[in-house]
């Protein structure tokens, strides 16, 4: 049996046009042999009567604070919505088809609600429904605890039912199909000449997303790649090719090719973050100091990026709207800290970094030439971050696109 695992995305199935796109990619995927699993998203986005966002205001409307287990039963009702009419819709075109909901579908979580982790899947029911011929329909974003509690996976949860499925299956592919059509080397709203990328490692896209690339969800692209199974980056209102994401690095040639040409593959960005200085020379021991301020952060759940621990203090970024609660925090331990609000990272992702001399010295080159001052740094192997006042967001987004050669 050969196994295809399609993700279709609440703009897919936003009207009954739209939903007939999607049942012709099911139906030809049928024809082409393969025994389709599709997971689906709630319909529409915030403001459409039946998405997710819709159902949490709701409720905010009655009670500032909603209990998280009875907020993860109403979240879980737009995919259950959205997998009936769809299952309705292949049935009226004659296809054998039936909705699982993700308990059903066999994806236990623990009982983190609102953000749960798959601890793993049981696909028997899958499978018998597939063996007796029908396109199994699976609400996404959801699933159950041991005991039977109703559970939602977090932001992106759908692309993550995906691919739990995918490897739990054994796919040979996970399509995930949005509205637009394939990766691209940067946001096209800023960058004129993004392009859409052929093929991309599992380790860029996982950065690229990290970092505010918002086609796919980077726990997915985790889970997907503990198998190596493929995922193609698809766009439901065309027939267009879209991205592969593999293991493979772009460019590798057969034979005596060892390493690829391309040293970078995109740009991504995230705005809206505050930088938080602490200085903690005067400080005797600071080795607790650091240890303090680390610990009441995540005391307050405030999850800390881009942290840079010298001698003279200590650097972090956290969200804007945590910047504050953050500060005061830092004050209530003896701290004296201060803060650059109006942030934003810009990040220069790509697999051929490593090893690689002159990437830093390219990027320095072309913020400074446009003018951008780069205010932190820091790198990885596959990723260098530069944080950047936002008003520069842009500016510098188009500048390293240009430097890279990534339009071309």
């Amino acid at each position: 049996m050969r196994v295809l695992v399609q993700k279709f995305g609440g703009t897919s199935v936003s009207s009954a046009e739209r939903r007939a796109q999607v049942a012709a990619k099911i139906s030809e995927a049928v024809r082409e042999g393969y025994s389709p699993v599709v997971v689906v998203s709630a319909i529409g986005r915030s403001g459409d009567p039946y998405a997710t966002d819709t159902f949490i205001n709701m409720v905010k409307g009655i009670a500032v604070e909603s209990p998280k287990r009875e907020m993860d039963l109403l979240m879980s009702c737009g995919e259950i919505i959205s997998g009936v009419v769809l299952t309705s819709t292949l049935k009226d075109l004659g296809l054998d088809a039936v909705l699982l909901t993700g308990g059903q579908a066999g994806i236990i979580t623990n009982n983190c609600f609102g953000d749960a982790r798959i601890i793993r899947v049981e696909p028997k029911n899958i499978l018998n429904h597939l063996e007796a011929g029908r396109i199994v329909v699976v609400a996404g974003f959801q699933g159950v605890t041991e005991d039977g509690q109703i559970t939602t996976l977090g932001r992106g949860g759908s692309d993550t039912t995906a691919a739990a499925l995918g490897v739990a299956l054994d796919a040979e592919d996970i399509d995930i199909y949005t509205d637009v059509e394939g990766i691209m080397t940067a946001d096209p709203r800023i960058v004129e000449d993004a392009r859409i990328l052929d093929v991309v490692t599992y380790n860029e896209i996982c950065h690229l997303a990290h970092q505010g690339a918002k086609v796919i969800h980077p726990r997915a692209v985790e889970i997907a790649m503990q198998r190596n199974i493929p995922i193609r980056i698809k766009c439901t209102f065309s027939d267009a090719p879209g991205t592969l994401v593999t293991c493979l690095q772009p460019d590798m040639g057969v034979g005596t090719d060892i390493t690829g040409d391309r040293t970078t593959t995109g740009i991504a960005y995230t705005p809206n973050v505050t930088q938080i200085q602490v200085p903690t020379v005067d400080i005797p021991d600071q080795l607790q100091a650091n240890k303090q301020i680390f610990k009441g952060m995540a005391l307050a759940d405030i999850s800390v990026d881009f942290i840079s621990v010298q001698p003279e203090g200590v650097l972090f970024t956290v969200p804007d709207d945590l910047a504050e609660k953050a500060v005061k925090i830092l004050e209530n331990l003896g701290f004296n800290p201060s803060s650059v609000p109006g942030c934003a990272k810009v990040s220069v992702v790509g697999a051929g970094i490593a090893g690689v001399p002159g990437v830093m010295a390219d990027l320095v080159h072309a913020l400074s030439d446009a003018g951008v001052r780069i205010l932190q740094s820091a790198d990885s192997h596959t990723t260098i971050w530069v944080l950047v006042n936002k008003e520069d967001m842009i500016l510098a987004v188009q500048a390293l696109h240009k430097k890279f050669l990534l339009g071309t």
